[in-house]
C-alpha cells in the first residue's frame, strides 16, 4: 500500500492534515495490515475513529464538563431542576461518580470516574473495561496501541452492541451508515456521516493499492518448554532419511 497517496487523497474530503491525525491513521493501518482486515471493514473502522474522535484520530477522554443547564438537558431524570444540577457543573470527576456510579460494573465509590468514556471507540464503565482486559488498568484504554486494539476487537467481535463489521457486508458495496449499529445505535443520527467518511476512506484506500496483508502468524503457545520440545521434535524428523 502507497500511504502517501492514501494520504493525498484522503486529504481533502475529510480534512487529514495534522501530525497527530496521521500518527493515528498510521497506527490503525498498521493494525489492519497486521491483521489482514478487509478494505471496507477497514474503511469503517477509520470511519468510526474519525467520527468519535472528532477527525482527531487520537484516543480521546469523555468530555464532562457540562454546565447545570446542559446538565438538566442531558440527564433529565438525574437533574430535573439547575439547583439540582449546580452542584455538578463544572465538576467532571463528581458528575462522572454520579452518573456512571452502580452501573455498567461499577462498584466503587470513584469508578463512575476511574471507567469513565476514553479510547478511539470509547468503552465506558468497569464491565466494559474488563471484557477488553484493562479493567486493573482503565487509563491504558486512552493509549494508542490498546485503544487501536480495542477499535478492532470491538468492531471485529461485537464486543461493543453485538453487531460486526462482516454483518454488514453487502453484494452491491458496504454498508456504512447502517454499520454505524456496531459502536452505537443511533444509525439515524449519525449513520449519514458514517456512509460520508466510509466512502472516502474506501475510495483512499482503492487509489493507494491497499491489498490486505495475510494475517500475522500467531504466537507460540505452551510456553518456553513446549516450544522447545516442538523444536527438538523437527529436529528429530529433519533428521530421519
Amino acid at each position: 500500500m502507497d500511504r502517501a497517496k492514501f494520504f493525498a487523497a484522503v486529504r481533502s474530503p475529510l480534512s487529514v492534515n495534522m501530525k497527530a491525525q496521521v500518527q493515528g491513521i498510521d497506527a490503525i493501518l498498521d493494525e489492519a495490515e497486521r491483521r489482514g482486515t478487509p478494505m471496507a471493514h477497514l474503511a469503517a473502522i477509520l470511519a468510526e475513529a474519525h467520527h468519535e474522535t472528532g477527525g482527531t484520530m487520537q484516543p480521546v477522554s469523555e468530555n464532562l464538563n457540562y454546565s447545570a443547564k446542559r446538565l438538566t438537558e442531558v440527564w433529565p431524570s438525574r437533574f430535573p431542576t439547575l439547583a439540582a444540577a449546580a452542584p455538578y457543573a463544572g465538576n467532571q470527576r463528581k458528575l462522572a461518580n454520579k452518573v456512571y456510579g452502580g452501573r455498567l460494573g461499577n462498584t466503587g465509590d470513584d469508578d463512575g470516574w476511574l471507567f469513565r468514556g476514553r479510547g478511539l471507540a470509547q468503552i465506558t464503565g468497569r464491565d466494559n473495561y474488563a471484557r477488553f482486559g484493562i479493567a486493573g488498568v482503565p487509563d491504558d484504554a486512552g493509549k494508542m496501541p490498546v485503544a487501536v486494539r480495542i477499535l478492532f476487537d470491538g468492531m471485529t467481535g461485537g464486543i461493543f452492541t453485538g453487531r460486526k463489521l462482516k454483518d454488514y457486508d453487502a453484494a452491491d458495496g458496504y454498508r456504512y451508515a447502517a454499520s454505524r449499529a456496531i459502536i452505537n445505535d443511533d444509525v439515524k443520527a449519525n449513520g449519514a456521516r458514517i456512509e460520508k467518511y466510509g466512502r472516502a476512506f474506501e475510495a483512499a484506500l482503492r487509489t493507494a493499492g491497499y491489498d490486505a496483508a495475510a494475517p500475522a502468524a500467531p504466537a507460540v503457545s505452551g510456553g518456553f518448554w513446549a516450544a522447545l520440545g516442538r523444536f527438538l521434535l523437527a529436529l528429530l524428523k529433519g533428521g530421519k532419511k
